[in-house]
């Protein structure tokens, strides 16, 4: 019987078979009939009159009768469970693409997860049941693609990465930091349990990162420590913070679990990250456990680190600075800086700039043999791209324009444009070469300099090194119209100079057009500065006189570039030298004079 009905149902939806209608018997046995309800019909009545010949003619036509009414039963069930059959295999490939949903929520730290972003998801699945244990519940999904073998072997001084963190929705953007007014008590830190704080950030990334895309619902605690990008971490919390610099410990009231944490933007390198001091945040001890403040301060604390690369000009201000600027200049100066790794004379020749930042002098946190005890801690600066800034994320929507402007202020930079009458608008425009000692040189400088002269520049040639008075050489830089110099970290003086100035960036053999345009080229833009690259032949390269001419390296750079960074960085970093035609020289100069204001 259900079977029947079940066949009425779906036959009734598909009109090109006949409508079985069933007959009402009292029976349930008599379906077993010969005859099915005529079968039970004639049981119910008892015999027939005129039985015999008539009686058997009539059955055969019965039966006939009945064959001819089952075919197309038969065909249209056959149809039916075939109809069933594929149904299955739809929903089954449906529920497997649309339906499926991770389990076991992991309890890793976000620290530990550098290359995963944290998504928060509901109750309600889309397929209706429950894929999470609470709103809070986060999963880790892969961010982005995954990086270039090569890019991930670039553990050098120059090591580039290009994938920016993931585009936020609109109205998304980094929490601001208060900007009320800090009592200036030094009372004892307060021991009440804090709110702990932790802004919402995009990216992603992600990188890695474990950034969190929509806000939680209130009343619910923020993670302490996050991913706000691929390549940098932050920790942020609020009540009773003592610092053991000397322990590499920070205790926090308020939190559950402890929290291991590197403040240096390159998380995505593990070459660099291995040279960085890492900190613990632990939950603050009950009763008299905990270490006694022996200096309070009434402003938040901000820690970083200038282990890694710095020391080398490029990752000082695309590992360090701009990551410091964007993190802490809402703080207009109420903050104190602590400082792990410090290098003494990284410190004096950045101090200028640390002072548009923060009131107060840097602490060696590292060796410090102070309990240090704040109302707030920040650990760990926010890395948006290399060398720039993207306003979009940016508390106060501030762009690396206004980090230009803190650096003018710092190192007294007063020319603000460039000019084809040079400084004073009435002379001649200057030329600044970037001189180099060791590899990517300049063979024919003196050359550079006459050529340079007669086509209407005051020249000027300097070599930048890591004791090299600061402010003295952003001063000549900022002094230049046009700066030109090899691929390398000297070129990251490009932030002193002013707007409208060119920078024409030699760019070795060796299809290096993506190390170059991720370094200098793509952060020129956004410092208002006008780019220009001049790519070396190989006839003008040192390489076509160390190797032969049939050799991988003159005749295939990117099957060099497959072997990996280190392979890549000795034969066309390392290795080569620049002598530069003169005649394509004089006509970039040409092109350089042109594009000034």
């Amino acid at each position: 019987l259900p079977y029947l009905q079940l066949s009425i149902s779906i036959s009734i939806a598909s009109p090109a078979f006949p409508v079985p209608i069933p007959c009402q018997c009292e029976q349930v046995k008599a379906w077993g009939t010969k005859g099915g309800c005529f079968g039970a019909r004639r049981a119910r009545s008892g015999p027939r009159r005129g039985s015999g010949r008539r009686e058997g003619e009539g059955g055969e036509e019965m039966k006939s009768s009945l064959r001819s009414r089952q075919e197309p039963r038969r065909v249209s069930n056959a149809v039916i469970i075939g109809a069933m059959l594929l149904s299955l295999c739809v929903l089954s490939i449906v529920k497997a693409r649309y339906c499926a949903t991770p389990f076991g929520i992991a309890a890793t730290p976000l620290s530990s997860s550098p290359s995963f972003r944290l998504i928060p998801f509901s109750r309600s699945g889309p397929c209706g049941r429950v894929v999470g244990g609470s709103p809070a519940d986060v999963v880790f999904v892969r961010a982005g693609k995954a990086e270039d073998q090569l890019q991930e072997q670039m553990n050098s001084s120059i090591r580039m990465e290009t994938e920016e963190s993931p585009a936020r929705t609109p109205g998304e953007e980094e929490e601001e930091e208060p900007e009320e007014e800090v009592p200036t008590s030094t009372a004892p830190a307060v021991t009440t349990p804090p709110a702990v704080v932790a802004a919402t950030t995009g990216g992603g990334g992600g990188g890695g990162g474990g950034n969190i895309g929509n806000k939680k619902p209130k009343g619910k605690a923020k993670p302490t420590c996050y991913m706000t990008s691929k390549r940098s971490e932050r920790c942020d919390a609020s009540g009773d913070i003592r610092v053991d610099g000397n322990r590499s410990t920070i205790y926090v009231s308020g939190i559950d679990r402890e929290w291991r944490t590197k403040p240096y933007a390159r998380y995505h390198d593990p070459v660099a990250m291995a040279s960085v001091r890492e900190y613990t945040l632990k939950p603050l001890p009950a009763g008299g456990d905990a270490p006694a403040c022996t200096k309070n301060h009434s402003v938040p604390g901000f820690m970083f680190s200038n282990g890694g690369f710095s020391g080398n000009l490029y990752h000082d201000y695309t590992d360090v600075l701009v990551p410091l600027f964007i993190s802490t200049h809402q703080f207009k100066g109420r903050v104190q800086f602590l400082l792990s790794g410090m290098k003494p004379w990284w410190v004096g020749k950045f101090t200028p700039f640390f002072r548009q930042l923060t009131r107060v002098d840097v602490i060696d946190v590292d060796n410090d043999q102070e309990v240090h005890c704040f109302p707030r801690i920040v650990i760990g600066a926010t890395f948006h791209k290399d060398m720039g800034v993207d306003p979009r994320r940016s508390p106060g929507h501030v762009s690396v324009v206004d980090f230009k402007r803190a650096l003018r202020r710092a190192f007294g930079l007063e020319r603000a444009a460039a000019s084809r009458g040079g400084a004073t608008g009435t002379g001649l425009p200057r030329l600044l070469i970037i001189s180099r000692r060791n590899s990517r040189r300049f063979l024919n400088e003196r050359e550079m300099a006459k050529a340079a002269k007669e086509a209407g520049f005051e020249v000027r040639v300097a070599e930048p090194d890591q004791h090299t008075d600061m402010a003295t050489f952003a001063k000549l830089v900022n002094s230049a119209d046009v700066m030109i110099g090899v691929h390398g970290a000297g070129l990251t003086n490009m932030v002193f100079l002013p707007r409208g100035a060119v920078l024409i960036q030699v760019v070795p053999f060796g299809g290096l057009e993506w190390l170059t345009s991720v370094t200098f080229k793509d952060p020129a833009a956004d410092m208002e500065v006008t780019y220009m690259d001049y790519n070396v032949k190989l006839e003008e390269s040192s390489l076509i006189d160390q190797y032969p001419r049939n050799h991988q390296v003159l005749t295939d750079p990117y099957a060099v570039h497959k072997q990996g960074w280190d392979a890549l960085k000795t034969a066309y970093l390392d290795k080569q030298n620049i002598r530069m035609d003169m005649d394509r020289f004089r006509a970039t100069l040409k092109e350089a004079m042109s594009r000034l204001p």
